[in-house]
């Protein structure tokens, strides 16, 4: 199914501002505990909203609690907790989008999603511009800190094909819920890592950027982008829609460069042309197919 070109320049759109955060992010950390940042992010999406909006009917208070478990603490926790082991920021954000091609192939296993070669060529073409930027990006890394983000990666897949099937009705009252479950995992993974410090510290380190970044998180990230990126994926195949969350170094990169005047380079210029390439051949696959 191809994407109406409304909602395909939305989800452009998102997958801007999902690289553009990497600015208010890096803006908050300079204050924040990494963990206590990611308790503060989903405890602002969840309160005072979950004393208003119920839940959405049609989905389960174990599905809520799953979700939210996954999506906070599988998802974002691990990756600030592969940050915290020695993996640099900006390679963690470049191996997130492998997320992509792990919700792909769990769309053709689970859901039987119809892949074809064009979009395959396609796939593969944007996979070595991304593995050409990971090669060519300045940072540290560790097998542990790797491996874990390739871990919360797989964990945005699996999210992302729980939304395909469940088909949450209401999704603000969905990603409310959730973030409320995400919670005491958060809490209890960030006591068990760095004890109580990360919170205890918050009134000395909660400044005017650490505030505009969180209720960023929490609002403009959390709630708003995801409700447009999930009730995308409720329209339309996962395979047309998680391709361009690629888009996200792209624009992470050209905001870095915007506002911390950060370098792009030769080498990373051409994987991010490459990773165009790819994208533009996958959402056109269906302009390749023969006439009869």
């Amino acid at each position: 199914m191809n994407m109406a070109r409304n909602d395909l320049f939305v989800a452009i759109l998102v997958a801007i501002v999902w690289g553009v955060n990497f600015v208010p992010i890096k803006m908050g950390l300079q204050s924040l505990d990494p963990f206590a940042f990611t308790f503060l992010r989903f405890f602002f999406s969840a309160f005072p909203a979950v004393f208003f909006i119920k839940r959405p009917k049609n989905i389960s208070w174990l599905v809520l609690i799953i979700y939210g478990m996954l999506f906070g603490c599988g998802l974002w926790w691990t990756v600030f907790y592969a940050i915290h082991n020695g993996l640099a920021a900006g390679m963690a954000s470049l191996f997130m989008q492998f997320s992509a091609f792990f919700t792909i192939g769990l769309s053709y296993l689970v859901l039987k999603e119809k892949v074809n070669v064009i979009q395959v060529i396609g796939s593969l073409i944007a996979l070595f511009g991304l593995c050409l930027m990971i090669a060519v990006t300045d940072g540290s890394s560790t097998v542990i800190g790797i491996g874990l983000v390739l871990l919360a990666a797989m964990v945005w897949a699996v999210c992302n094909i729980i939304v395909k099937i469940k088909q949450p009705s209401d999704m603000l009252a969905f990603m409310i819920w959730i973030s409320l479950f995400s919670l005491p995992a958060i809490f209890v993974m960030t006591i068990a890592v760095k004890g109580v410090e990360p919170f205890t510290t918050l009134p000395q380190t909660m400044d005017g950027k650490a505030w505009f970044s969180v209720l960023f998180q929490a609002y403009i990230i959390t709630i708003l982008s995801y409700i447009i990126w999930n009730n995308l994926l409720k329209r339309y195949p996962a395979t047309s829609v998680v391709p361009l969350a690629l888009l996200v170094p792209i624009a992470g990169i050209s905001s870095t460069y915007l506002f911390f005047d950060e370098a792009i380079g030769l080498y990373k210029g051409i994987a991010m042309l490459i990773i165009l390439l790819g994208l533009a051949i996958f959402m056109n696959a269906h302009r390749f197919r023969p006439s009869r």
